[in-house]
């Protein structure tokens, strides 16, 4: 599986991205702002998605309306941006709702942001970029993408599903020259987790190893401890994820 490995020598899949042009979504704060100030820093011209885009106060980038769920949004930003070779999907939501008691209205806007919003972003960009020559599609996972803490279930099965979406973009695209990579991490220094006691990564840190990654060809980029030990724990099944039910 490719994973991303910061020793990895650089070759054929790699991408220079002081020549790319970038879509990131979420941009305005925590983790999307991170990775747009990360590609600005590597020479990228970076459009910035957001739904309120005058709260975005990055210099040099262009700021872009947009809800992921609202398809009219997407279509229009893919009408925009159409010299774009990168697209990173980061806006994300976390109602905290639980899959048997919560609302389901909240539990439904977290399928409709991660699975569904992502979704209609690959679709209309993907003519884009493939149009352009190609280049690289990066969604942002989590390591909750494999493991449930019994908790914010709607949150853990969307991440699970645009997990599951990532995969089958992956074989559908790479024949048409577009790169689908995954990026999971944990919890993270941002508004999202504010009143969350638990370690939590440097967002600055994960977008620098998000775009290390891109660059250098990576299909998944596996950005903390958590994230490598979930997944290292995948093999051994429930029984090594979930010890307390033995």
């Amino acid at each position: 599986m490719n994973n991303y490995n910061p020793k990895q020598k650089k070759g054929a899949n790699t991408m220079n991205i002081s020549k790319q042009v970038a879509f990131v979504t979420g941009a305005n704060r925590g983790l999307g702002r991170q990775l747009t100030l990360e590609l600005l820093s590597r020479g990228a011209k970076v459009y910035a998605g957001a739904r309120n885009p005058e709260t975005i106060d990055i210099p040099g980038v262009t700021p872009v309306k947009l809800d992921v769920t609202n398809p009219q949004e997407v279509a229009a930003a893919a009408s925009l941006a159409k010299d774009i070779t990168l697209l990173i999907n980061n806006a994300g939501s976390s109602t905290g709702a639980s899959l048997l008691e919560g609302d389901l209205a909240k539990i439904q806007l977290e399928m409709d942001t991660h699975f569904f919003g992502t979704l209609s972003m690959v679709r209309a960009f993907a003519p884009v970029i493939e149009n352009n020559g190609g280049g690289t599609v990066l969604n942002i996972l989590s390591a909750l993408s494999w493991f449930s803490g019994g908790n914010a279930g709607a949150y853990t099965a969307a991440k699970a599903a645009a997990w599951a979406l990532t995969n089958d973009l992956r074989l559908n695209l790479y024949p048409r020259q577009i790169r689908v990579a995954g990026l999971h991490v944990g919890f993270m220094e941002t508004d999202m987790t504010a009143g969350l006691d638990a370690p939590k990564s440097n967002p600055s840190d994960v977008a620098r190893m998000a775009i290390d990654g891109i660059e250098s060809g990576s299909f998944e980029i596996l950005a903390d401890d958590n994230s490598r030990m979930i997944q290292a724990g995948l093999s051994g099944g429930v029984a090594t994820l979930y010890p307390h039910l033995s």
